[in-house]
């Protein structure tokens, strides 16, 4: 199973908490969550260039979101100034009250989201595709992750049939549920048509709660509300 199924999902609860925490019956239930989705693809388009690893979404009297960035000074801006733009264009858009906070990596290289979106860039810049995804395992394991697994796939160098290639390094135990183990997926479009990037990072065993594993990885966030 561990092998077939998204690795953060099969972990909920485990090593992984949800991405968004509220709760609501019924017709609520759908529009909250039809929200969160356009909240997060606007951010992600407006920040685009900001290493962005996972965005948080609570809900109370105000719409809390958290922004795991491995560049939170592109986030922040000038004295606060890109941050406090972002939160007016979310209240104006959704027609809510949003705190916006920011959240700094510690380790971006050995972040699976950042991993896969460095090799989508360079397979859409040209570069090799095996150089790429052994120069970015190359720096995980270098900034503490037990293990690497990318998986590469579609029309490899402009090849007319598709196919996928896979690159390993160190350990990637799918299976076992104590594993703190980060997927991301991403796609490179290419003149050639899209090829899928999957990058797996072990960092280790879990014997403790989820916050404390979720906020291992980062450090204090910086507000904007």
């Amino acid at each position: 199973m561990g092998q077939k199924v998204n690795a953060n999902g099969f972990r909920i609860g485990i090593t992984h908490t949800w991405a968004s925490t509220w709760f609501a019956r019924g017709k609520k239930y759908r529009d909250y969550f039809l929200q969160d989705q356009l909240i997060k693809r606007h951010i992600i388009k407006k920040l685009a260039d900001a290493g962005l690893s996972g965005i948080t979404i609570e809900r109370g009297k105000k719409v809390s979101v958290v922004i795991q960035s491995s560049k939170p000074g592109v986030v922040i801006g000038k004295q606060g100034a890109a941050i406090e733009d972002l939160r007016k264009e979310l209240e104006h858009t959704f027609g809510t009250t949003f705190t916006v906070d920011i959240q700094e990596l510690r380790a971006p290289d050995a972040d699976a989201n950042i991993i896969a979106e460095t090799i989508q860039g360079q397979i859409q810049r040209r570069m090799p595709y095996r150089r790429a995804a052994k120069m970015s395992m190359e720096k995980a394991m270098q900034a503490g992750a037990l293990g690497v697994k990318v998986l590469v796939g579609g029309r490899l160098n402009g090849a007319e049939i598709a196919r996928s290639e896979l690159f390993k390094e160190g350990n990637v135990p799918l299976q076992t549920l104590r594993a703190n183990i980060q997927f991301a997926r991403r796609h490179a479009v290419t003149k050639f048509g899209t090829i899928g990037v999957q990058v797996w990072v072990f960092k280790g065993m879990v014997f403790k709660n989820v916050a404390q594993v979720q906020s291992a990885s980062l450090t204090t966030p910086k507000s904007s509300s």
